[in-house]
């Protein structure tokens, strides 16, 4: 009988660690995945965080404002005609000048070129020519433009300076991807003649040539240069 008791209460003792064991064990697994499932959800979620949302919009083969552009300009004094050379340090493309050929980038692009970005390798002559020429003019704090290819060497350039818009002629050369185009600006044609005589009473004395006379010419040859 005493035995049998022994028996019984063992048995019983066992039955009840075997039952907390599995219990422990159950809620030992119900745990782990729970925590696999927040591990995994937590991953999926940063994976589609740095997934691309927007395409990247493709780059044409010809860029004009990708290019290297130089805007190269001679002005002239004295009764000699003697060159004053000078360039525009920036422009900036307003409009089109994209494409899949180097004509069709620079075919009806718009441009604007800030005149504070005048150069002469003489400061004192860019702060004249930016206060008594360009500075005398309305509203000409940009020259302002778009090119208009016509045939295989020609075209135009609607520029805007001083408050007129006129057709400047130009011709040009294209090999592979530079460009050069070559036209000549007369001032009255943009009615500066006002500018111009400010100009030429501020360097009066620095226009003068071997006959004393000063004089400040009419006539400013372009040349720019882009090389895709």
């Amino acid at each position: 009988m005493y035995l049998y008791t022994v028996i019984y209460i063992t048995r019983k003792i066992f039955n009840r660690r075997k039952y907390t064991l599995m219990k422990k064990l159950r809620y030992s697994l119900v745990l782990c995945l729970a925590l696999i499932s927040m591990t995994a959800c937590k991953k999926e979620v940063k994976k589609e965080t740095t997934t691309p949302t927007e395409e990247v919009k493709k780059q044409a083969p010809f860029s004009l404002q990708n290019a290297k552009n130089e805007i190269k300009w001679v002005a002239y004094k004295t009764t000699d005609k003697v060159p004053v050379k000078g360039q525009f340090k920036k422009v900036n493309i307003t409009a089109g000048g994209e494409g899949n050929t180097a004509k069709e980038a620079i075919n009806n692009a718009a441009f604007a070129i800030p005149v504070s970005s005048i150069f002469t390798a003489d400061s004192g002559r860019d702060f004249k020519i930016k206060k008594f020429f360009f500075g005398v003019m309305d509203n000409t704090n940009l020259l302002s433009g778009k090119l208009v290819i016509e045939t295989d060497s020609t075209g135009y350039s609607d520029i805007t300076m001083n408050g007129v818009t006129k057709k400047l002629p130009f011709t040009y050369t294209l090999n592979d991807k530079n460009f050069q185009l070559k036209g000549t600006m007369k001032l009255a044609a943009w009615k500066a003649e006002s500018a111009l005589d400010s100009l030429n009473k501020v360097c009066h004395d620095l226009h003068k040539g071997a006959d004393g006379v000063s004089k400040t010419w009419d006539e400013v040859a372009i040349e720019i240069n882009t090389q895709f």
